[in-house]
């Protein structure tokens, strides 16, 4: 039986070199020469998982199927691949300590002095091998978190070390860095690059394989500059200029035959011919797409700087994408800050996009101007389109506004509402009280009914569908009955019909007025758009020229 084969894919010279684009790159390309992958993150940080991380410090939380909260490279990872991860495909180094902490407690080491070394060390060796047998993989990539040099990673890259000395002909250690390409100095510059790889043999590490990032492409004489000065093969320097998809990435890897040489190192043979026609055709999409659609996010973290903007809402800004290039049009996605409607003031300019749409989230920044948004949209019959807080702020403007209950709100932002049509799960109440705040959600994959004759019907076309889920709080079954009296369909429930799983009114009442509970944005791949995306962009295609009439009637 051939040897599991393991791939390190680590950062140098700074933050944000796409490492994470890089190994859901190469694990696509080996992917298509008919391996099975594995591809695992670490992350250094202490937090046991991603839950309680800021998304404007660390990026959106990406929840897989099982329900562990990660990383959001863990969405690009499944997006590549197009495939569901397990939690043994995730580490953080909390996770790692945790575990060895509590294994010492209960004299799992026998009263041995435990140490980092071996014991934390070893503990991520046997992650690492242990990952591979439950997913029967081939190959097994591993991106660790962080920059060479940081103390923080060190562990992970010291455990790679050893898995090279136990496997010396299976380990493959890529350095993904940059090459500054100063405007007035008109020369790219390798330095960076050389002293990243001097750090990474500080740790005892040597990298087979440079990806060098950079706005343009690397030629012929810094490609071997670098090979000399780092000690690689020429043809192991692989350019990473800027692209206009992270899914052109793997096209342009395989120009400088990134896949060969990946399979000459690790000395094997390709299982199949190379196959990404269907991936080839995606991207075809996003360049011949002519038609445009508009539309709106309205959120709560966008006047932090344009920078989170990417990572803090990740997963829906490519689900737009995906269903967007499916219908042939290419989206125009604007950014809007709920605060500035929260006094009904420029309110009008959502009148000139053809669909709105407002993410999941937690707290009271901008609450009121997410309503008064629903509000808008519902009125002038714009698409709207609300995932998890979308969908409960949708219910909450919905019983103000249509059921005339005066003050309703979720008792998230207003415990003493007088109708409180959201409210948190009961099971959860005790757990609030202690404050574990890192325990209290519904997370991962959940069923759910959907009825017939619903808009969610006609996009999923079954009735079994399961999605997945991060949220504390539920529609109040006893608000039920009095939205559905007034026009409100919960088209979605769960199979024992006490959670309301989706939200919508019918086409003859509004074009698309649609909320979730769950989070479809994290199911949506580009070879596979999610329906009720699709859904959305097909309703803010037929609405095109919308604001024109809403103008009008002003």
């Amino acid at each position: 039986m051939p040897s599991h084969k393991y791939i390190f894919v680590i950062g140098g010279v700074m933050s944000g070199v796409g490492k994470g684009i890089t190994t859901s790159s190469i694990a696509k390309i080996l992917q298509s020469k008919g391996f099975k992958i594995n591809p695992i993150k670490v992350d250094p940080y202490l937090n046991v998982d991603a839950g309680t991380m800021n998304p404007t410090e660390h990026g959106e939380v990406f929840v897989l199927k099982s329900g562990l909260e990660t990383d959001q490279d863990m969405g690009n990872y499944e997006r590549f691949l197009n495939t569901d991860l397990g939690d043994e495909n995730y580490m953080t180094s909390g996770t790692i300590y945790k575990y060895v902490i509590e294994k010492e407690r209960s004299l799992g080491y026998k009263g041995k002095c435990v140490e980092a070394i071996p014991h934390i060390r070893d503990e991520i060796v046997r992650r690492f091998e242990k990952a591979t047998e439950i997913n029967k993989s081939d190959i097994s990539i591993i991106e660790i978190g962080g920059t060479v040099g940081d103390y923080q990673n060190i562990m992970f890259i010291e455990a790679a070390r050893v898995l090279k000395l136990k496997n010396p002909n299976d380990v493959l250690f890529v350095l993904v860095s940059y090459a500054p390409l100063p405007a007035k100095i008109g020369e790219m510059k390798t330095k960076p690059t050389q002293n990243a790889m001097r750090a990474l043999n500080g740790l005892g590490v040597q990298a087979d394989m440079v990806v060098v990032r950079s706005e343009g492409a690397m030629d012929g004489k810094r490609k071997e500059k670098i090979a000399i000065s780092c000690n690689v093969m020429p043809e192991n320097v692989i350019s990473a200029p800027d692209v206009l998809s992270i899914y052109d990435v793997p096209i342009n890897f395989e120009k400088d035959n990134l896949g060969e040489r990946v399979l000459a190192l690790l000395n094997i043979k390709k299982k199949s011919k190379v196959d990404m026609k269907e991936w080839r055709a995606y991207l075809k999409k996003i360049k011949t797409a002519r038609k445009k659609v508009k539309i709106g996010i309205v959120g709560k973290y966008f006047d932090t700087g344009d920078f989170v903007l990417s990572d803090a809402y990740i997963s829906v800004i490519e689900a737009l994408k995906f269903s967007s290039y499916n219908q042939g049009a290419k989206p125009e996605l604007s950014w809007l800050n709920a605060k500035s409607f929260e006094k009904g003031a420029n309110l009008s300019v959502l009148g000139k996009f053809d669909g709105i749409l407002i993410p999941g989230g937690f707290g009271e920044t901008g609450v009121e101007g997410k309503i008064k948004a629903i509000e808008y949209a519902r009125k002038n019959k714009i698409p709207y389109f609300g995932l998890c807080y979308g969908m409960q702020l949708m219910l909450v403007e919905y019983a103000r506004n249509v059921l005339h209950l005066k003050n309703a709100h979720t008792i998230e932002i207003d415990e003493n509402t007088p109708h409180p049509v959201i409210d948190v799960m009961p099971e959860q109440k005790k757990i609030l009280e202690t404050k574990d705040y890192g325990g209290t959600m519904r997370l991962g994959s959940y069923p759910c009914i959907v009825k017939k004759g619903s808009i969610a019907r006609e996009a999923y076309g079954k009735h079994l569908i399961h999605e997945r889920h991060r949220h504390r709080y539920e529609v109040n079954p006893e608000y039920i009955e009095k939205f559905t009296q007034k026009g409100m369909l919960f088209s979605g429930v769960s199979p024992d019909d006490k959670l309301m799983e989706i939200a919508e009114l019918s086409r003859n009442i509004h074009p698309f007025f649609l909320g979730t509970q769950f989070h479809p944005e994290f199911q949506a791949r580009p070879l596979a758009p999610h329906p009720l995306f699709n859904e959305f962009i097909k309703s803010a295609l037929r609405g095109k020229g919308r604001q024109n009439r809403v103008d009008s009637r002003r």
